[in-house]
């Protein structure tokens, strides 16, 4: 027979909800494939592609403002193997270096006490890859190394910067946005801070042109845009005119050198730095939603946009020559060629309220086909790019835009029709950059027509807003070990009720059982619980009372209490009875109420005299050995009335025996025969109360005075011969019921609100709560295990407490999370690879350095195999067998379309290399394979395949512009050409003819140089006349 094994682990772990305003802007999606966002003064990183949550950072005291991850553009080996490495950084300007996988923090970095408004690491190869670039404010930017922490210089410049950007082509370039221009710094370099103040320009904002009021017309933003050809300018703009605060971002094109974007609610602004001029304009309709934030592509000329109702739209740009007026568009007299960029697909919106909003995006960076929106209510939504194939004929040639392509190559080589091919690996496999060139398309049976959508994959929810009340299921015993989860119920503050498996920490059930806010939950088995919830008081001080019963399977509700709860004094606690057969109701101003649980039925509600409650607690004692034996009499005496023998008799009594068990361990007893519970409780004096409850009966069984050191009576706490009780002034009670002695402890804390034994046979900890934070305590020493306070270990208030397992701690906080912590209640960060996942995670930077390299080299070249396996079991690996485990199990997280890639006899070394390299998130080799791939084919001897694509097609597939003087002299002169027309069109000045002229000579181009030249000659002319 195979053991049972159950899995019943819970690690430390926090559950995160609604995030803080200051966290708007940190999110970052690194090359390591993973998301990390600031929630409140936490680092949440979680995976990309299964939405989970992976790991919760917890060191920062303020909340967090930005998050980066280092980049991986460096050469991987032993010594500098891939790993997990985040910067964050808070409003009290501390930065903090993690390695995420341990989750530690290798480095705090601390400068001043002010916001951190922008960081970034340094992403050259000649450079250290520890360097960070901080924007200290108001005005310092410091380079620091992040290894160390040590500050390396630091740089102050007259105006407050707001953030910046590195030009992508151009490591000593740095562009600041500062509240009153832009400062171009020229000589960045990481040895010494820049030598000059840097060149400053001002930039008029679109709005104070008078052509902006016709941006929304028909016309369109061609005929503005050629009224306002310079806004860059090195004088001060008047005072009339709104200068740059109104700019919501500045960053540089990756896609083309010298070309910026900046972006305002209402426009995206494309700049050539080369002329300083405006060459594009993407102007939002007057009825349209605002712009939030805007991502450009590296691959393709496209840009990521996030509009303010949390609609993020993909733009790719569409060739000058390709533009032409719709039959709605009056003819333009005076056409201005300029880039425009056509929407190409859009997600939909989320329901805007004044809590939920769209606060930041984020896109993949290793293949920009994937944006991940992060929204203030804790939830992250990962839409992907999905292409489908469309027939031209249906395409619809009235909107004005033009079709695009799927590219002619994959991975770098060019496809036949037949050949395995994953279109939507990355945005370069999902569309041809030659449909943005503007190039006619060769008729070819690989070259087809694709449309673009945006697909919703990933969604991870936070927890809602405060209030909390928490409430963990029944502890783990020997007797429910089968059918054991550990779930914890979450009552908030809209009457839903969560329940959570702490073993994974994802959401088990979003239970939706009341209209207001949720006060208590008790569990009455572990498949039920008990919740109440009031509403908000009249003028009369009456509420409407909830309670309900919810069986978890069937996700059924029912009224406990039938029609009673309208216009009544408000439920203060419900305590359900150690076997699960009795439920106390206590009120504010109503008496106590007693209710049968499995009839749901009440047994007793008390006489208007009855005392006022103001705390109470089922005592664990029962009368169930005197219940075995009334059961034993009964079946006995029905054994006297029919003959049986000895031996069958003995076999009723076992079985009778077992039963009363099994009904023990499931808390549930015979409905025909009920056992004797006690409870106490205290009344405003603070005299205990003891009454007995046995079926219909409700017994007073003894009356203990007032204890003269104890205040008002809070709420009680019983386990075995161990009575607790805490007050309104800080004091617990610990009475020995065996020995009858008590002890007095002052805690000098506040209002004692809440005591709870650890659930666990002979476990005597005790989690008490305070309105200022909570202790342990061990009651067999009466001493203190453990403290926390609010405002001195932590920046939470709690608002709720519970034990999790025997030596676990459960904090709900009113920064809208749920903590599950050790005993000693120290926040500390978990390993990522001690993590239960539902869903495996490819993530090779978790593994050990060696680990990660050879199973990049197994997924490279197998020379011992005949045909390519996934398989690593036969593979003699150097290390323990646990590392070869893990290896595969990362084998076995790949996608089935990797799996069969990587198995296709047809997908050569250089596809394998550039893929490999895409799965590792490794930036340096990303670029070398897609650099390298592309010119080894083209320059192979070999002739095309059968149904590979045609040495016409290669011509038309060049390499793509971001790789700039790398690619072909033919199409990169073909693209300067391009860009120096469009120069041409924005000639405002004597230097600007000038570089145009100079760009075509070097181009080749002479009759246009003349052309120009006579131009100018001819416009002298007539300025001079007049």
């Amino acid at each position: 027979m195979l053991p049972f094994t159950v899995n019943f682990k819970v690690s430390a772990r926090t559950l995160t909800g609604a995030l803080n305003a200051h966290n708007k802007a940190a999110v970052d999606w690194g090359w390591q494939g993973l998301i990390a966002y600031g929630c409140h003064s936490l680092v949440v990183v979680i995976d990309s592609n299964t939405a989970q949550t992976l790991q919760v950072l917890e060191k920062h005291k303020a909340d967090v403002v930005k998050v980066k991850w280092a980049r991986e553009n460096y050469h991987h080996n032993i010594g500098s193997p891939y790993s997990l490495r985040l910067a964050s950084a808070d409003v009290n300007g501390k930065i903090i270096v993690w390695d995420v996988a341990a989750g530690v923090a290798q480095c705090e970095i601390q400068e001043h006490a002010k916001p951190i408004q922008d960081v970034q690491w340094l992403w050259n190869q000649d450079a250290s890859r520890d360097l960070l670039l901080a924007i200290h404010p108001p005005n310092y930017i410091v380079l620091w190394n992040a290894d160390t922490g040590t500050k390396l210089w630091k740089k102050s410049y007259a105006d407050n910067i707001l953030s910046f950007s590195f030009d992508p082509f151009d490591p000593s370039h740095l562009t600041l946005l500062t509240s009153e221009g832009i400062v171009f710094i020229s000589d960045f370099s990481p040895a010494k801070p820049p030598s000059g103040p840097g060149k400053k320009v001002y930039i008029s904002s679109p709005h104070s042109s008078p052509a902006h009021n016709k941006l929304a017309a028909a016309t369109g933003a061609k005929k503005a845009l050629n009224k306002v050809k310079i806004l860059i300018t090195q004088e001060k703009p008047s005072a009339e005119f709104i200068t740059l605060n109104d700019c919501l971002q500045l960053a540089y094109l990756p896609s083309k050198r010298n070309h910026m974007l900046l972006l305002y609610p209402r426009e995206i602004l494309i700049l050539d730095l080369e002329v300083n001029q405006t060459v594009g304009v993407i102007a939002i309709e007057r009825t349209g939603v605002p712009f939030l934030q805007v991502i450009p592509c590296f691959q393709r000329d496209g840009l990521f946009c996030l509009h303010e109702n949390g609609c993020i739209t993909l733009r790719v740009r569409r060739s000058y020559n390709s533009i032409f007026t719709t039959s709605n568009e009056e003819p333009d007299p005076d056409p201005v060629q300029e880039l425009t960029y056509d929407l190409r697909s859009q997600c939909d919106a989320i329901r805007v309220t004044k809590t939920v909003r769209p606060f930041s995006m984020v896109c993949c960076p290793i293949n920009e086909n994937a944006a991940a929106l992060v929204v203030s209510d804790g939830r992250v939504m990962i839409w992907e790019l999905k292409s489908a194939v469309c027939n031209r004929s249906s395409r619809n040639s009235s909107s004005g835009v033009s079709p695009l392509y799927s590219p002619v190559s994959f991975c770098g080589i060019p496809v036949g029709v037949l050949q395995n091919k994953l279109p939507d690996l990355s945005l370069d496999n999902m569309i041809g950059q030659s449909a943005i060139a503007g190039e006619e398309h060769p008729k070819s049976p690989v070259l087809q027509e694709v449309h673009l959508r945006f697909l919703l994959t990933g969604l991870l929810s936070g927890l809602p807003s405060p209030q909390f009340a928490i409430r963990m299921c029944p502890p783990l015993t020997t007797k429910n070990i089968k059918v054991y989860q550990p779930l914890l119920a979450v009552g908030t503050g809209n009457g839903s009720v969560l329940v959570y498996h702490l073993t994974s920490g994802l959401l088990h059930k979003e239970l939706s059982v009341h209209s207001c806010e949720v006060k208590g939950i008790e569990w009455t088995s572990l498949t039920g619980f008990l919740s109440f919830a009031t509403s908000t008081p009249n003028n009369m001080g009456l509420v409407r009372n909830e309670l309900q019963l919810v069986d978890l399977p069937t996700g059924r509700s029912i009224a406990f209490r039938g029609e009673r709860g309208n216009d009544e004094s408000p439920i203060e606690m419900i305590k359900v009875s150690h076997l699960k057969q009795y439920l106390a109701v206590v009120f504010k101003d109503k008496p106590l109420e007693l209710w049968d649980v499995r009839t749901c039925t009440i047994l007793r509600e008390m006489s208007k005299n009855f005392p006022a409650v103001t705390a109470l607690e089922w005592s664990p004692s029962h009368n169930l050995k005197s219940l075995r034996k009334k059961q034993l009499a009964t079946r006995e005496a029905m054994a006297r009335q029919t003959v049986v023998s000895d031996t069958e008799l003995s076999v009723v009594e076992s079985s009778v025996i077992s039963l009363l068990q099994e009904a023990e361990s499931k808390s549930e007893l015979s409905q025909n025969i009920s056992a004797r519970e006690h409870f106490v409780f205290t009344d405003n004096d603070g005299q205990v109360y003891h009454l007995t409850v046995e079926g219909n009966s409700v017994k007073d069984s003894a009356r203990i005075p007032p204890d003269g050191s104890m205040g008002s009576i809070t709420c009680i706490a019983w386990k075995g011969d161990t009575l607790v009780l805490g007050d309104m002034d800080g004091n617990l009670n610990f009475w020995d019921l065996k020995g009858r002695v008590s002890r007095g402890i002052p805690t000098h804390r506040s209002w004692v609100r809440k005591i709870r034994f650890a659930p666990g046979k002979g476990n005597q900890k005790l989690i008490a709560m305070y309105s200022d934070g909570a202790e342990v305590w061990d009651t067999k020493e009466v001493q203190m295990v453990s403290s926390l306070r609010s405002g001195r270990n932590v920046t939470f208030r709690i608002l709720d407490v519970d034990w999790c397992t025997s030596d676990k701690v459960i904090l709900a906080s009113d920064d809208g999370c749920i903590r599950v912590l050790e005993m000693s209640m120290k926040s500390t960060c978990f390993r990522m690879d001690e993590q239960e996942l539902t869903e495996p995670v490819w993530c090779p930077y978790l593994l050990i350095p060696r680990a990660s390299l050879a199973l990049k080299a197994f997924l490279l070249h197998q020379p011992w195999n005949g045909q390519y396996s996934l398989d690593i079991s036969h593979v003699d690996y150097p290390e323990n067998e646990e590392i070869k485990n893990l290896l595969q199990e990362q084998l076995n997280s790949l996608s089935n379309d990797i799996k069969k890639l990587l198995l296709d006899p047809e997908f050569t070394l250089l596809q394998r290399c550039l893929l490999v390299s895409r799965l590792y998130g490794d930036e340096s080799e990303l670029h070398f394979w897609t650099v390298a791939a592309h010119y080894l084919h083209s320059s192979s001897p070999r002739s095309p395949a059968v149904g590979e694509a045609s040495p016409r097609d290669k011509v038309n597939n060049p390499l793509d512009i971001c790789y700039d003087i790398l690619c072909e002299n033919a199409y990169f002169q073909k693209f300067q050409l391009e860009r120096v027309n469009l120069q041409e069109v924005k000639r405002s000045t004597y230097d600007h003819t000038r570089k145009c002229t100079d760009q075509l000579l070097l181009l080749g181009q002479t009759e246009l140089c003349s052309c120009y030249w006579r131009q100018v000659r001819i416009t002298s002319t007539i300025t001079v006349t007049h």
